[in-house]
């Protein structure tokens, strides 16, 4: 929000949506932007999905992919354990909640008489902002004309 209303200031963006709240400084208020358009492109290097526990929970929607438990107290688990020569990579990760990261210990799902709910993999990459950011932003009406539409991230319906 600072940044937003930093370049305001700047006259390098316009506001295309406002939130309804109101911003105030030492001599001025104004209505808080929702939905900012630069003025003009700026160039900057491409950024990379990273791998890391909260793009896994994001990608996976917080439900350990064994039980479908619904939380935001989920562990990590590699499908293929790493100590069977699984990698640290999207397709052999995915979230897990304790109890069933505990049951299938570092054997094969199969093995545990555990199923996958579904195949992990690498999500399409997402410009310019991170996947839980993304994800948040389509909980905003006002974000959804501008985002674009990855079906892979949409929820099962």
């Amino acid at each position: 929000m600072v940044r937003a209303v930093s370049l305001m200031a700047k006259g390098k963006v316009e506001v295309l949506h406002r939130n309804g709240h109101t911003v105030r400084t030492a001599t001025t208020e104004f209505s808080a932007p929702s939905v900012i358009r630069l003025r003009y492109f700026v160039r900057r290097p491409m950024p990379q999905l990273r791998l890391c526990r909260q793009s896994v929970l994001a990608r996976d929607d917080y439900t350990c992919q064994y039980c479908g438990l619904q939380s935001r107290e989920l562990t990590i688990d590699h499908v293929v354990p790493r100590t069977l020569g699984g990698k640290h990579t999207w397709d052999n990760v995915v979230a897990c909640c304790r109890r069933c990261n505990l049951k299938k210990g570092d054997k094969l799902p199969q093995r545990a008489g555990m199923k996958l709910r579904s195949k992990p993999r690498r999500p399409r990459y997402v410009p310019y902002i991170s996947l839980q950011h993304y994800l948040r932003g389509q909980k905003n009406e006002d974000w959804m004309l501008y985002l674009p539409v990855f079906s892979d991230l949409l929820p099962a319906e």
